[in-house]
């Protein structure tokens, strides 16, 4: 017979064997980056032109027949100046929401949180839409100090407003309150879009046009550019994440808890509103509003690996760079030669994700 005073801890010990999916995590994170490679793949072969990587690669070999070579540099544009800036700015973007996601989501220890639904997004829209509407009256200052670094900027201090502001009235006495939280998101997201709003009745004709893409999000302004001035903040921000994965898994347990295990809390907070805001402010700035990456990411990969953030980060990261060229891919070849907004794409997948969620989730969240 078993000594029953060792019974209860091997019993303990042999479920948090069971329950260990570090193994499971590993194998998901390397079919993620399969599935990204193929992601890339689809995306080079995909839109309204025939163009391919393919035919490519058969123009360099063949480079001496004149229509071999006279293709090859046509597909060479397309490819080169068109579709790959647009795969690195989607895969950054499709990044970054994810992880931004993932991050609020341990941050406020809840799976509805997400920079969309909390007013970041909204706010970054905010400051991306002033600069330019009065980049050149009363931001004109701002426009030649800051350059091209101004509408990345602008996006990243009006995420990081209304992140600290939802913080501020989300948090009393060091408790985070969820219903507190979502409700004043709504508040603040509706009130940055009214200020959007009246920017956009204050704009010219070739702003409104600039504007439009906001509404529902687009990679089709993608140039090297414009990943130029915005890929080094999104990939230091995501490169930082990760250093918080012991801490979001530590708060998991509370924050009097985390304290206890030597968790700095309270930097730790700031440090991810700072690092979500970088993110997602820099994301908008590029391709307007794009909505539940955050929360659809994150969420399918914490029912398949676990809540560990050690790999739910880089694991968000890969996903929703995935599914954000395969939005992309859709967008572009549903309504070919036009071109769908990507935002209805992943709001038509999203959606019912999320209702889902809701459901799943409806006696736990206290709304």
């Amino acid at each position: 017979m078993v000594d029953q005073s060792i019974a209860g801890p091997v019993k303990v010990m042999a479920n948090a064997s069971e329950g260990d999916r570090s193994g499971r995590a590993r194998i998901v994170i390397l079919a993620l980056c399969l599935g990204l490679a193929a992601a890339i793949s689809l995306s080079l072969t995909s839109g309204a032109s025939d163009a391919s990587a393919v035919s490519v690669l058969r123009g360099w070999l063949l480079g001496g027949i004149p229509s071999d070579a006279a293709l090859s540099a046509r597909d060479s544009l397309i490819i080169y100046d068109i579709r790959l800036p647009r795969i690195i700015l989607g895969m950054l973007v499709g990044a970054a929401l994810a992880v931004s996601g993932a991050v609020m989501q341990g941050l406020f220890r809840n799976p509805l949180a997400d920079p969309g639904l909390i007013g970041v997004s909204a706010g970054s829209s905010l400051g991306a839409v002033a600069i330019i509407v009065l980049g050149t009256t009363v931001l004109a200052p701002v426009m030649a100090l800051l350059g091209t670094l101004a509408l990345p900027l602008a996006a990243f201090f009006g995420g990081l407003a209304s992140t600290l502001v939802l913080y501020q009235v989300a948090t009393r006495r060091g408790q985070t309150s969820v219903a507190t939280m979502l409700l004043a998101g709504i508040a603040l997201a509706a009130f940055a879009m009214a200020l959007t709003g009246i920017l956009i009745f204050m704009a010219d004709d070739r702003q409104l046009r600039d504007l439009t893409f906001w509404s529902l999000g687009s990679l089709g302004g993608a140039t090297w550019a414009k990943i130029g001035s915005v890929g080094p903040v999104i990939i230091l921000a995501l490169a930082a994440m990760p250093f918080l994965a012991g801490g979001l898994n530590a708060l998991a347990l509370g924050e009097a808890t985390a304290g206890h295990l030597g968790i700095p809390v309270q930097r730790l907070k700031y440090t991810a509103i700072i690092g979500v805001s970088a993110a997602v402010g820099a994301s908008v700035a590029v391709s307007g509003g794009i909505g539940f990456v955050g929360i659809v990411v994150p969420h399918l990969l914490r029912l398949l690996i676990g809540p560990d953030n050690r790999y739910l980060l880089p694991a968000s990261a890969l996903l929703g760079a995935s599914l954000l060229l395969l939005a992309d891919a859709v967008a572009r070849t549903i309504a070919a030669p036009a071109e769908l907004p990507i935002g209805i794409v992943t709001a038509i997948a999203g959606a019912p994700f999320f209702l889902w969620i809701l459901l799943r989730k409806r006696g736990v969240v206290d709304l």
